[in-house]
Protein backbone atom coordinates (compact mmCIF):
# COMPACT_ATOMS: atom_id res chain seq x y z
CA UNK A 1 0.00 0.00 0.00
CA UNK A 2 0.98 3.32 -1.27
CA UNK A 3 2.09 6.06 1.62
CA UNK A 4 -0.54 8.40 0.61
CA UNK A 5 -2.85 5.60 1.57
CA UNK A 6 -1.33 4.62 4.60
CA UNK A 7 -1.33 8.34 5.46
CA UNK A 8 -4.80 8.98 4.97
CA UNK A 9 -6.02 5.67 7.12
CA UNK A 10 -4.10 6.85 9.89
CA UNK A 11 -5.39 10.01 10.21
CA UNK A 12 -8.55 8.55 9.66
CA UNK A 13 -8.34 6.03 13.01
CA UNK A 14 -7.18 9.11 14.52
CA UNK A 15 -10.34 10.91 14.58
CA UNK A 16 -12.12 7.90 15.07
CA UNK A 17 -10.34 7.57 18.82
CA UNK A 18 -12.18 10.66 19.29
CA UNK A 19 -15.24 9.85 17.88
CA UNK A 20 -15.08 6.97 19.89
CA UNK A 21 -14.17 8.60 23.16
CA UNK A 22 -10.89 6.81 23.48
CA UNK A 23 -8.95 9.80 23.19
CA UNK A 24 -8.50 13.58 24.11
CA UNK A 25 -6.19 16.96 22.86
CA UNK A 26 -3.38 15.94 21.61
CA UNK A 27 -2.57 12.90 23.58
CA UNK A 28 -1.93 9.01 21.87
CA UNK A 29 -0.44 7.96 18.51
CA UNK A 30 -0.84 6.08 15.67
CA UNK A 31 1.56 3.91 13.28
CA UNK A 32 1.61 1.77 10.45
CA UNK A 33 4.73 -0.36 9.67
CA UNK A 34 6.01 0.94 5.79
CA UNK A 35 9.35 -0.14 4.19
CA UNK A 36 12.56 -0.74 6.59
CA UNK A 37 10.63 1.44 9.10
CA UNK A 38 6.51 3.00 10.08
CA UNK A 39 4.63 6.36 9.18
CA UNK A 40 3.68 7.83 13.00
CA UNK A 41 1.52 10.60 13.45
CA UNK A 42 3.71 14.03 14.55
CA UNK A 43 4.27 15.47 17.84
CA UNK A 44 1.85 18.08 19.25
CA UNK A 45 -0.55 18.34 16.06
CA UNK A 46 -4.22 17.80 17.05
CA UNK A 47 -6.27 14.80 14.92
CA UNK A 48 -8.27 17.36 13.22
CA UNK A 49 -5.05 19.57 12.00
CA UNK A 50 -3.40 16.52 10.49
CA UNK A 51 -2.45 16.26 6.92
CA UNK A 52 -1.26 13.24 4.72
CA UNK A 53 2.18 16.18 4.96
CA UNK A 54 2.43 15.88 8.33
CA UNK A 55 2.45 11.89 8.88
CA UNK A 56 6.24 11.25 9.81
CA UNK A 57 8.49 8.71 8.02
CA UNK A 58 10.92 6.94 10.85
CA UNK A 59 13.11 4.44 9.54
CA UNK A 60 14.05 1.15 11.47
CA UNK A 61 16.99 2.96 13.08
CA UNK A 62 14.86 5.29 14.69
CA UNK A 63 15.66 8.16 12.48
CA UNK A 64 12.83 10.33 10.78
CA UNK A 65 12.70 12.74 8.30
CA UNK A 66 14.01 16.19 8.29
CA UNK A 67 11.80 19.22 9.31
CA UNK A 68 9.46 16.96 11.18
CA UNK A 69 8.73 15.38 14.23
CA UNK A 70 7.37 12.29 15.48
CA UNK A 71 5.10 11.35 18.47
CA UNK A 72 7.09 11.22 21.48
CA UNK A 73 6.42 7.40 21.63
CA UNK A 74 7.79 6.42 18.26
CA UNK A 75 9.91 4.80 20.27
CA UNK A 76 8.07 1.59 21.43
CA UNK A 77 5.75 2.00 18.49
CA UNK A 78 9.43 0.69 16.63
CA UNK A 79 10.08 -1.62 19.45
CA UNK A 80 6.81 -3.59 18.71
CA UNK A 81 7.17 -3.73 14.96
CA UNK A 82 10.52 -5.39 15.50
CA UNK A 83 9.23 -7.09 18.59
CA UNK A 84 6.28 -8.98 16.70
CA UNK A 85 6.30 -9.74 13.32
CA UNK A 86 2.89 -10.06 12.77
CA UNK A 87 1.97 -6.56 13.76
CA UNK A 88 1.59 -3.81 11.13
CA UNK A 89 -0.68 -1.62 12.95
CA UNK A 90 -0.42 0.29 16.65
CA UNK A 91 -2.91 2.27 18.30
CA UNK A 92 -2.07 3.98 21.31
CA UNK A 93 -4.47 6.20 23.23
CA UNK A 94 -5.26 7.58 26.81
CA UNK A 95 -8.45 5.73 27.19
CA UNK A 96 -10.54 6.41 30.51
CA UNK A 97 -10.78 3.71 32.35
CA UNK A 98 -7.89 1.66 30.35
CA UNK A 99 -6.20 4.74 32.40
CA UNK A 100 -7.78 4.34 35.51
CA UNK A 101 -6.76 0.63 35.92
CA UNK A 102 -3.25 1.42 34.68
CA UNK A 103 -3.32 3.62 38.32
CA UNK A 104 -4.01 0.51 39.86
CA UNK A 105 -0.63 -1.16 38.12
CA UNK A 106 -3.17 -3.78 37.77
CA UNK A 107 -3.75 -6.12 34.64
CA UNK A 108 -7.23 -6.55 33.37
CA UNK A 109 -7.63 -10.18 34.68
CA UNK A 110 -10.42 -13.15 33.22
CA UNK A 111 -13.55 -10.96 34.41
CA UNK A 112 -15.09 -11.91 30.88
CA UNK A 113 -14.26 -14.26 27.98
CA UNK A 114 -13.36 -11.37 25.63
CA UNK A 115 -10.04 -10.57 27.35
CA UNK A 116 -8.53 -12.79 25.33
CA UNK A 117 -8.89 -10.46 22.28
CA UNK A 118 -5.19 -9.98 23.05
CA UNK A 119 -4.36 -13.28 22.67
CA UNK A 120 -3.04 -14.01 26.54
CA UNK A 121 -5.98 -14.98 29.61
CA UNK A 122 -5.37 -11.47 30.94
CA UNK A 123 -4.79 -7.77 29.55
CA UNK A 124 -1.17 -7.04 31.07
CA UNK A 125 0.22 -4.17 32.77
CA UNK A 126 3.88 -3.22 32.07
CA UNK A 127 5.90 -1.16 34.43
CA UNK A 128 5.96 2.44 34.62
CA UNK A 129 8.81 4.61 33.01
CA UNK A 130 8.88 8.28 31.74
CA UNK A 131 6.72 8.78 28.40
CA UNK A 132 9.09 8.93 25.63
CA UNK A 133 11.90 6.97 27.15
CA UNK A 134 14.04 3.91 25.91
CA UNK A 135 13.19 2.20 29.23
CA UNK A 136 9.37 2.52 28.19
CA UNK A 137 10.12 1.51 25.24
CA UNK A 138 11.95 -1.39 26.45
CA UNK A 139 9.21 -2.14 28.75
CA UNK A 140 6.70 -2.35 25.87
CA UNK A 141 8.74 -4.58 24.14
CA UNK A 142 8.85 -6.91 27.02
CA UNK A 143 4.88 -6.70 27.05
CA UNK A 144 3.66 -6.87 23.81
CA UNK A 145 5.28 -10.25 23.42
CA UNK A 146 2.66 -11.80 25.60
CA UNK A 147 -0.15 -9.72 24.74
CA UNK A 148 -1.33 -7.47 21.41
CA UNK A 149 -3.17 -5.44 23.95
CA UNK A 150 -1.44 -4.02 26.83
CA UNK A 151 -1.77 -1.42 29.77
CA UNK A 152 0.93 0.84 30.35
CA UNK A 153 1.08 1.92 34.48
CA UNK A 154 0.05 5.18 35.22
CA UNK A 155 -0.66 6.07 31.52
CA UNK A 156 -2.84 4.05 29.39
CA UNK A 157 -3.29 1.21 26.63
CA UNK A 158 -1.49 -0.28 23.38
CA UNK A 159 -3.44 -2.32 20.49
CA UNK A 160 -1.11 -3.77 17.99
CA UNK A 161 -2.79 -5.65 15.38
CA UNK A 162 -2.70 -6.74 11.43
CA UNK A 163 -3.77 -3.57 10.26
CA UNK A 164 -5.29 0.13 11.62
CA UNK A 165 -8.59 -1.39 11.45
CA UNK A 166 -7.90 -4.45 13.53
CA UNK A 167 -5.72 -2.61 15.98
CA UNK A 168 -8.25 0.49 16.58
CA UNK A 169 -11.26 -2.52 17.39
CA UNK A 170 -9.13 -4.00 19.82
CA UNK A 171 -7.87 -0.91 21.17
CA UNK A 172 -11.96 0.10 21.86
CA UNK A 173 -12.70 -3.72 23.07
CA UNK A 174 -9.83 -3.06 25.73
CA UNK A 175 -11.46 0.00 26.89
CA UNK A 176 -14.83 -1.52 27.27
CA UNK A 177 -13.10 -4.26 29.14
CA UNK A 178 -11.35 -1.92 31.57
CA UNK A 179 -14.96 -0.11 31.64
CA UNK A 180 -16.58 -3.37 33.26
CA UNK A 181 -13.28 -3.96 35.64
CA UNK A 182 -13.87 -0.70 37.26
CA UNK A 183 -17.60 -0.49 37.25
CA UNK A 184 -17.48 -4.31 39.40
CA UNK A 185 -14.37 -3.06 41.50
CA UNK A 186 -17.05 0.43 42.70
CA UNK A 187 -19.51 -2.37 44.26
CA UNK A 188 -17.01 -3.44 46.11
CA UNK A 189 -18.56 -7.13 45.80
CA UNK A 190 -16.43 -10.03 45.35
CA UNK A 191 -16.56 -11.61 41.98
CA UNK A 192 -15.45 -14.65 40.37
CA UNK A 193 -12.73 -14.87 37.20
CA UNK A 194 -13.12 -17.45 34.74
CA UNK A 195 -11.07 -20.39 34.91
CA UNK A 196 -7.47 -20.43 33.38
CA UNK A 197 -8.77 -23.97 31.81
CA UNK A 198 -11.72 -21.72 30.40
CA UNK A 199 -9.49 -19.01 28.63
CA UNK A 200 -7.59 -21.57 27.14
CA UNK A 201 -10.37 -22.81 25.59
CA UNK A 202 -11.56 -19.34 24.41
CA UNK A 203 -7.68 -18.84 23.31
CA UNK A 204 -7.63 -21.87 20.80
CA UNK A 205 -11.08 -20.85 19.74
CA UNK A 206 -10.00 -17.47 19.10
CA UNK A 207 -7.26 -18.52 16.87
CA UNK A 208 -9.87 -18.28 14.07
CA UNK A 209 -12.09 -15.44 15.86
CA UNK A 210 -13.07 -12.94 13.10
CA UNK A 211 -12.09 -14.33 10.07
CA UNK A 212 -14.21 -13.96 7.17
CA UNK A 213 -15.32 -17.28 4.76
CA UNK A 214 -13.28 -15.76 1.95
CA UNK A 215 -10.01 -15.87 3.69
Amino acid sequence: MNRELLSKQIIHTCLEMTRLGLNQGTAGNVSVRYQSGMLITPTGIPYEQLTTEKIVYVDGEGKYEEGKLPSSEWGFHLAIYKERDDVNAVVHNHATHCAAVSIFDECIPAIHYMVAVGGNNHIPCVPYATFGTKKLAENVAQGIKKSKAILLSHHGCIAAEDNLEKALWLAHEVEILATWYMQLLATGKKFQLLSDGEMDIVLAKFKNYGLRIEE
